[in-house]
């Protein structure tokens, strides 16, 4: 398909909106944005205000649009209430869907998360089903971020039923990129191994989010499609073997994981949409700073 004409980025002021806005100018893309508060520092060429889950300000914000990117969210059940958590979160990609579809937008992302399967915030242990995840895995839902994340797929699910919108769900792990906050959590995991379990020490470049976004805006595909995306490393310097042996052991395991392999199989991001993450960040040695931004072609 030839590409968009105007791009809605929701949560433009946050991480990911931020990358998406940045890599659609690159690539002379108009965008508008949409945020509680206008930065002044975005890329985007026009800036509306207001909250996603309103439909007058979003109704506002689809002017010319044929595509949006759906980032908007509270991003942790620790951010809010429940009841918060919960509502803002999904009646922000009700109401941005469906006022997109009002308008013959026939093309969305929305920004999921790992968190969906249950396993990040629980409030009680769990283990997944078998490793590598994918798609497929049974979720085991407990918190109300990870509700709400499961949720949104549903309403992806729904509006490609109701309205024929492509929708891509894009299930994100922990995002940053050189200096952020990878440093802090290739710390932890050194002192806290046992802390990355839940998230299988996964990572992704924010400017590879951005540009799977982008793929899934564009991509031959139709309907609905949840898909995990993760930088085929991890961010712990042990290898993910000896790792799942100590923190995750009796899951079954699908196919061995060589050295730092990522216990994520993104294969379906890659055949959908033809994916491959371009920035990684492998662990530097000793007296080295902790991240190079390595460049590496698919």
């Amino acid at each position: 398909m030839s590409g968009p004409r105007r791009i809605l980025v929701t949560g433009a002021a946050g991480r990911l909106g931020r990358a998406a806005l940045t890599l659609f100018a690159d690539r002379l893309i108009p965008t508008t944005g949409l945020d509680l508060h206008d930065p002044g520092d975005t890329r985007a060429d026009r800036m509306v205000t207001g909250s996603a889950g309103d439909p007058i300000v979003v109704r506002d914000a689809l002017a010319e649009v044929d595509a949006v990117f759906h980032c908007a969210a509270i991003p942790a059940p620790t951010l809010g209430t429940p009841h918060e958590v919960f509502t803002t979160n999904t009646q922000a990609t009700f109401t941005v869907l469906e006022e997109a579809a009002q308008r013959g937008v026939r093309r969305a992302v929305i920004a999921s998360s790992l968190s969906v399967t249950g396993l990040p915030w629980s409030p009680h242990p769990q283990t997944p089903a078998y490793l590598p995840i994918d798609e497929d895995l049974p979720l085991q839902v407990a918190d109300p971020y990870a509700l709400s994340k499961q949720t949104d797929e549903a309403i992806g699910a729904m509006m490609a039923r109701r309205h024929g919108m492509t929708v891509v769900a894009l299930r994100l792990p922990l995002l940053g990129g050189p200096g952020d906050q990878f440093e802090k959590y290739a710390r932890n995991y050194v002192e806290h191994p046992s802390w990355g379990a839940k998230e299988m020490w996964a990572y992704l470049d924010t400017r590879d989010a951005a540009r799977a976004g982008l793929l899934a805006l564009t991509a031959p595909v139709t309907g609905f499609h949840a898909v995990f995306v993760a930088a085929p490393d991890t961010l712990s310097a042990t290898d993910t073997e000896a790792l799942l042996d100590e923190h995750l052991p009796g899951v079954p395991r699908r196919t061995r994981l060589t050295g730092r392999s990522v216990a994520i199989d993104t294969g379906r991001a890659t055949r959908l949409l033809g994916f491959t993450p371009e920035h990684l960040h492998p662990l530097s040695p000793p007296g080295q700073p902790p991240f190079s931004d390595q460049e590496v072609t698919p």
